[in-house]
């Protein structure tokens, strides 16, 4: 009896260190929040065939809901094409691909901009408040303020 209790002792004893390990491990890979005006990437070859071949697989099968025999009969679709039925969905992908490149110039020109311009929106801001407040000391006599300028 001793010996099934060591035994059922051993294992609670690595859960607790599996527990106090995966607690560990996630602090430090907290990601920042994703933006949500990132262009999305594009879809590659086989997802744009995958987008034609759902609607044509949905009509010749109206009574299957399985997302996973969609999947799996596409992918075994996909395997036996050749690279001549394959290259009009690789050209759409391409295409896919130049218009998301561009979008992303766009993207991180923005970026870019957008961190420099908030900057200068936040020191407008705080100009315009410090003349706003000058004006009113202005009204109220307050000239020692402006000496300090």
């Amino acid at each position: 009896m001793k010996g099934g209790k060591s035994r059922a002792a051993a294992p609670k004893r690595t859960d607790t260190k599996l527990k106090t390990k995966s607690a560990g491990a996630s602090k430090p890979a907290k990601k920042a929040g994703k933006d949500p005006n990132k262009p999305k990437r594009p879809a590659s070859a086989f997802f744009v065939f995958m987008e034609e071949f759902r609607e044509k697989y949905k009509k010749d099968h109206p009574n299957n809901k399985s997302v996973a025999a969609v999947g799996k009969a596409g992918g075994e679709k996909w395997k036996s094409l050749s690279d001549a039925e394959k290259a009009p969905y690789q050209a759409k992908a391409e295409k896919r691909k130049v218009e998301y490149n561009k979008n992303m110039d766009v993207y991180n020109k923005k970026q870019a901009e957008g961190d420099n311009g908030a900057e200068e929106e936040e020191s407008d801001k705080s100009k315009s408040e410090v003349n706003d407040e000058d004006e009113d000391d202005d009204e109220s006599g307050g000239e020692d303020e402006d000496d300090e300028e």
